[in-house]
């Protein structure tokens, strides 16, 4: 891992989390400390920027809010090094996982997810109105994009910028997600699925909108599959799945 430190950095994307960024900017800082850390702070209204700031990450400010999706291409396009990571800023993801998911990114891998659906959710983590939507939007994935991935809704991830410079991200809102596993997917990248936990809030509110930005998703899905295909992601030397057996790969055939 210590060789992709010095390539690597993480974004959070951060809406009015003056009470949990600091905890999460010293998290990664304990567990990623040869990364570039970068706060996008999308137009937040309380202390998010300063606290940030306090706990040791650089931060990039946004006014108005314009969206997670906005907020993850910005800070992208800001962003150095080989190898991106994305993680919230609203404390429900574990930073200490960021190693094991380094470790999955070999050189056949495009992009990693944390999947909580291999992992787990702790209690009050996750609505069932919300769990049952990723569900739902899994299922569709499946479907559309012929695939087994099993949380393409997660936020926390690791992937590398070659796949991402092969793609047209379009997303500014939580569809941002699905954008950047279904294009890589589409580009004839390979993903593959790590086990993560998801804890609760310790405070605040998420801004997710269960039907709103479950249809935004669903759209965003669909526009891809309908898309024309991206140019392919440049070919790699094959490899095995890494061991990863609590985990599932997902590839895209050719769907044209």
């Amino acid at each position: 891992m210590d060789g992709l430190e010095s390539q690597l950095t993480v974004i959070l994307p951060a809406h009015n989390e003056a009470a949990n960024i600091a905890a999460i900017v010293e998290g990664v800082r304990s567990n990623a400390p040869g990364a570039r850390l970068l706060v996008v702070d999308d137009g937040s209204s309380d202390d998010t920027s300063a606290r940030a700031v306090e706990a040791g990450a650089e931060v990039l400010r946004l006014d108005p809010n314009l969206g997670k999706g906005r907020a993850l291409r910005e800070g992208v396009m800001r962003s150095s090094g080989d190898v991106l990571v994305f993680i919230d800023a609203d404390g429900q993801d574990d930073p200490a996982e960021i190693p094991a998911m380094l470790a999955a990114l070999g050189p056949d891998v495009d992009l990693v997810l944390g999947s909580r659906f291999v992992g787990r959710f702790n209690r009050g983590a996750i609505t069932r109105v919300n769990w049952l939507g990723t569900k739902c939007i899994t299922l569709l994935g499946d479907i559309l994009f012929r695939c087994r991935i099993t949380d393409p809704c997660a936020g926390f991830r690791a992937v590398r910028r070659s796949a991402l410079e092969a793609i047209e991200l379009k997303a500014d809102g939580y569809d941002i997600e699905v954008d950047v596993v279904f294009g890589i997917l589409r580009a004839g990248g390979r993903v593959i699925e790590v086990p993560a936990v998801r804890s609760p809030r310790a405070s605040g509110r998420s801004g997710l909108s269960s039907f709103r930005d479950g249809l935004r998703i669903v759209r965003r899905m669909v526009q891809i599959r309908l898309e024309r295909r991206p140019r392919l992601i440049s070919a790699r030397p094959a490899a095995a799945d890494h061991g990863m057996s609590s985990g599932r790969a997902g590839g895209a055939p050719d769907l044209d």
